[in-house]
Formats: structure tokens, C-alpha cells, sequence
């Protein structure tokens, strides 16, 4: 037709991609936020809605997304606001698949070392995660909440698509995982999350507790920090080797699973 755009033998190709980059972004943003609903990713991507539905069937028809059935909440009248979080497959997606080799290696270290061995390395491997954040963290200073905040900034950063959020009147803020480089390799050797977990509570100067975890089945890990307690390290002296609070924290909130405001 007279005037109309010439479509170049690249353009189907482009248009792949485009698609491709799109929904591996939507893929991300429910990592992070999950359970997040249609309406809330058209807005954070500034597209349509009806795109945004369309991208969302495709990565469920993938099985890299799933609607979130332990959503209760409701926009009022008429049925509530569909949910999704990240499946198995999902993670596997933004995962880089070395989790083969790196499962093999270090079952080779605890048959010729030793159990004791995976232990040492994984806790090597989270000191180097306290060394790079320790600065990030004390800089957010001593409100337990500022730096539960500034370590997921540190966290998603590093790929985790980590947040922190609040759980109102608990005294207590969640840092939640959407994502794990390693969940694989964690979901073997378990030591992974163990260390992970004892980091944190060093660079947040609090006793915290893992309620969930992605390789118990869980969409996200969920890490548990009382708000309440102090710090027990001075900021720029380094965290503790072990964390003896004078008082006990308080109890365990179980995850939201989702944003709570």
C-alpha cells in the first residue's frame, strides 16, 4: 500500500527479541516483587495492560510463571486481581546454568576433604559477601531497618532480586530473595544457605531466622529481622563472629509473600 512502512527482513527477528527482552524484564520484576498482579507491572514497565496479560501468558504457558493461589486479597467487587510469582522453571531462566559443575566440584571436596570442607568453603564464600556490603551497610547507620534496606539494595545487586519489607506493628522487617544464582547447587548442599543466613545476621548485628527458602519450595527466601534489637558491633568495627543479644527476638513473623503496603 502507497505510504506504508516497508517491513525489512530483520523486522520479525527484532520483534523477537524485543519480546524476548520484555518478558525476561516482567520475569525479573516478579522475582523481586512477587506476588505482583498485571495492573502493578504495566505501571512499573510503562506498558499496556493488555501487553503486559499478553506477556504474562506466554511465560505461564512456559511454566516460568504461576498465579499465587494463597492470595487473598481483592479489588473490591467482582473477582480479585490475578497474581504472579516465579515458578521453578522461571528461576532456572534467569539462572546461568553452571549449577552442574559446581554441584560436581564440590561434592568431589567433601568425598576427598571432608564435610567439613563444604562448610569452610561456604562460609568463605559468604565472608567475601560481608566484605564487599559491610561498607554499604554501616553506611545506612544503626537503625536495623535502614540497613535491612540498604543489604537488599547490596543483594539485588548482586542478582539476588532481594527487597525488604515491613511487616506492620511485628517489629520485625523481611528481607525476601526472589532470586538465587546458586539455588541449585544451595538445594544440594544446603551449607549455601546456612552460611548466607549467619552473614547476614552478622552485617545486620541481629539474630535473624530463615522462614523459607526457594529449594524447600518456597518463591522466595525469606529471611526473618527483628527491628527492635541493637546493634551489637560498632559501625566500621565489623560485624561479630556470634550474636548474643541481651534479650531474645521477637518471634518470627511467617512471610507475606508479597508487598505490605
Amino acid at each position: 500500500m502507497t505510504g506504508s512502512t516497508p517491513v525489512t527482513d530483520h523486522a520479525p527477528g527484532a520483534v523477537l527479541d524485543h519480546d524476548a527482552s520484555t518478558r525476561r524484564r516482567i520475569l525479573q520484576i516478579v522475582a523481586a516483587d512477587g506476588p505482583v498482579s498485571a495492573a502493578t507491572l504495566a505501571s512499573a514497565l510503562d506498558l499496556a495492560a493488555a501487553g503486559v496479560r499478553r506477556h504474562l501468558q506466554a511465560l505461564e504457558q512456559a511454566d516460568q510463571v504461576a498465579v499465587h493461589v494463597g492470595h487473598a486479597g481483592s479489588r473490591g467487587r467482582g473477582r480479585p486481581a490475578r497474581r504472579y510469582v516465579v515458578t521453578g522453571q522461571g528461576q532456572a531462566a534467569l539462572s546461568h546454568r553452571y549449577a552442574e559443575i559446581a554441584s560436581d566440584a564440590l561434592s568431589f571436596l567433601a568425598q576427598a576433604a571432608g564435610p567439613q570442607a563444604v562448610e569452610q568453603f561456604a562460609e568463605h564464600r559468604v565472608r567475601l559477601l560481608e566484605e564487599r556490603h559491610t561498607a554499604a551497610v554501616d553506611a545506612a547507620g544503626p537503625d536495623v531497618t535502614a540497613r535491612a534496606e540498604a543489604l537488599a539494595r547490596a543483594l539485588a545487586g548482586d542478582g539476588y532480586a532481594a527487597s525488604a519489607r515491613p511487616v506492620p506493628g511485628a517489629g520485625v522487617v523481611q528481607l525476601c530473595q526472589g532470586h538465587c544464582p546458586v539455588q541449585d547447587v544451595a538445594a544440594q548442599f544446603p551449607q549455601l544457605c546456612e552460611a548466607e543466613t549467619r552473614a547476614f545476621g552478622r552485617l545486620l548485628g541481629v539474630h535473624v531466622q530463615r522462614l523459607s527458602t526457594l529449594t524447600s519450595g518456597g518463591h522466595v527466601c525469606t529471611t526473618s529481622i527483628p527491628t527492635v534489637a541493637a546493634r551489637t558491633a560498632s559501625a566500621g568495627a565489623g560485624p561479630p563472629d556470634d550474636l548474643a543479644p541481651s534479650t531474645p527476638p521477637p518471634a518470627p513473623v511467617h512471610s507475606t509473600e508479597g508487598p505490605t503496603r
